[in-house]
């Protein structure tokens, strides 16, 4: 039980490490590894849990989650806005074209995905 228990509690915190990164960082969707730490803190650390599931950062999204299983409308049109704009910046000063390629290619992956996530509404 106790190598369960650690196993849940690293792979929350590498996702969580992993979702913070996403924020600034266009490749890293922040919301999947979100949801996955906090699945993992579930299973591993209630103090972990109970800390993210209050986060102001974090805890509007989780709970719209956790009760509906979608996001609000205002949250989707925010990471459409935020991966675009990301994801253009990062196309325009990639010098090579096969990372252009794959990053246009993710950013069509991340939309598609964010599509097909219920809305809320706000």
């Amino acid at each position: 039980m106790a190598f369960k228990r650690g196993f849940y509690l690293i792979c929350g915190l590498c996702s969580l490490a992993l979702g913070l990164l996403g924020i600034p960082l266009p490749i890293l969707p922040t919301v999947p590894f979100i949801l996955l730490a906090a699945f993992c803190f579930a299973r591993s650390s209630d103090r972990l849990h109970n800390w993210l599931m209050t986060h102001p950062w974090f805890s509007e999204a989780l709970n719209d989650w956790a009760q509906n299983r979608g996001i609000r409308k205002g949250l989707k049109k925010k990471a459409y806005i935020v991966s675009g704009l990301s994801f253009t910046v990062s196309i325009a000063i990639a010098p090579l074209i096969w990372v252009k390629v794959m990053l246009l290619c993710i950013a069509i992956g991340l939309g598609l995905y964010l599509k097909q996530i219920p809305e809320l509404d706000d």
